[in-house]
């Protein structure tokens, strides 16, 4: 296949309870969408130190290839802990290489050759690769074939309503969870609606194409025109769920560019993203029954 498919924002070690993991929910996305036959590509930045080494002997082994940038800043890195059922929180460290992605030549080419990018609100936090991700979109090709997927993504206090705005102008896909819908209804104004009537709000205000809501074990929705997709969670023992979004967006995005309808590739981002529950760390090896 030769469409371009994009990751682009933060890389960076997840430092575990069992050890680090490589991490970053662009650096994921791209190594799932590479699992499905594309051409994946991950552009972040990172340290000249010994984690940017090691960042790149991972990218080496998985072959994932990307534009990653070298800066003057130390290599991200997030300490997580997990708790009873798994869930992960998060504690991410500020000033690191990927809030420095410079915007090149390099990039502005690679931007007119993708199909599709994902993106999402915690590499914004930082002028310099917010404007480079802005500068991407910008690039990409216009027709109305070309995905601009924002995984928001919340983190701590690494967002802000212009951020969110000013991303969901320039998307037409957005991914969001039930947590961070709350956070943008009451944003918004949006109280007193329930999730899914946001949703469709959000769907007309902001002239998407689609609109991903997860839930967790309560399941997924994928709202468009016309359409609404359910798909209920499906009950794995969960090792931890880190990458498992990043996974489900990938799925799903690999599913549509093949030409598959949108609850062909709602069942099959479950399906992914529920294994992906069951592995340690963010990007096992899908099986290939996938």
């Amino acid at each position: 296949m030769n469409q371009i498919i994009v990751g682009m924002g933060e890389a960076l070690w997840d430092v575990l309870p069992e050890g680090k993991q490589i991490g970053g929910a662009p650096a994921n996305f791209a190594y799932h969408v590479s699992q499905f036959g594309f051409d994946s590509r991950v552009v972040t930045a990172i340290g000249r130190d010994a984690l940017g080494d090691e960042i790149l002997d991972v990218f080496s082994a998985k072959q994932l290839q990307g534009i990653v940038a070298r800066v003057d800043y130390p290599t991200g890195t997030v300490q997580v802990t997990l708790d009873s059922e798994g869930i992960p929180c998060y504690e991410i460290k500020e000033g690191v290489a990927w809030d420095y992605i410079p915007f090149t030549s390099r990039l502005e080419e690679l931007a007119q050759r993708s199909a599709a990018v994902c993106f999402g609100s915690l590499a914004q936090r930082s002028i310099v690769s917010r404007t480079t991700i802005n500068r991407f979109l910008d690039a990409m090709p216009t027709g109305g074939d070309c995905l601009k997927i924002f995984d928001i993504n919340l983190r701590q206090h690494f967002y802000g309503k212009d951020i969110i705005i000013d991303s969901l102008k320039k998307c037409n896909i957005l991914k969001i969870n039930d947590e961070e819908l709350i956070v943008l209804s009451r944003m918004f104004g949006y109280q007193g609606t329930d999730l899914q009537q946001t949703c469709r709000t959000l769907l007309t205000d902001y002239q998407l194409k689609m609109l991903i809501l997860t839930c967790g074990t309560n399941g997924s929705y994928v709202f468009s025109e016309g359409i609404t997709s359910f798909q209920e969670t499906p009950r794995v023992t969960v090792a931890d769920t880190v990458g498992a979004g990043d996974s489900f967006t990938a799925a799903f995005t690999a599913a549509l560019l093949k030409g598959e309808t949108v609850p062909e590739a709602h069942k099959l981002a479950v399906r992914v993203s529920a294994f992906v529950c069951t592995q340690s760390g963010a990007m096992p090896r899908l099986p290939v029954s996938f």
